[in-house]
C-alpha cells in the first residue's frame, strides 16, 4: 500500500491514477491520517481505449444528441452572434 500527503496527490494525480490502475492500492493521506483510497470505478459508460481497444464508434452513434434544430454552421454563428 502506498500512501502520499494530499499536496503530493494534488502534484503527481495522473501518475497515481495509473498506479492504481495496475493494482496499487493508493491511499491520500491529511496529517499522517488516511482520508481517501483510489480505486478503479466499477463500471462506466466510457470506453476507455487503454483496456477496451479502440473507441467504439457505435457507442458514440448511440449516445449522440440529435438535433431537432436543422441550422447549419453559418446560420447558428449568425445566430448566437445577433442573440448578444
Amino acid at each position: 500500500m502506498s500512501s502520499y500527503s494530499v499536496a503530493e496527490a494534488k502534484n503527481n494525480l495522473p501518475r497515481l491514477l495509473d498506479r492504481m490502475l495496475a493494482g496499487e492500492e493508493v491511499t491520500i493521506t491529511r496529517r499522517g491520517k488516511p482520508i481517501a483510497r483510489l480505486e478503479p470505478a466499477k463500471s462506466s459508460p466510457f470506453p476507455d481505449a487503454r483496456t477496451d481497444g479502440p473507441m467504439d464508434m457505435e457507442w458514440f452513434r448511440r449516445v449522440r444528441v440529435k438535433s431537432t434544430d436543422p441550422l447549419n454552421a453559418v446560420d447558428l454563428v449568425r445566430q448566437m452572434r445577433d442573440d448578444d
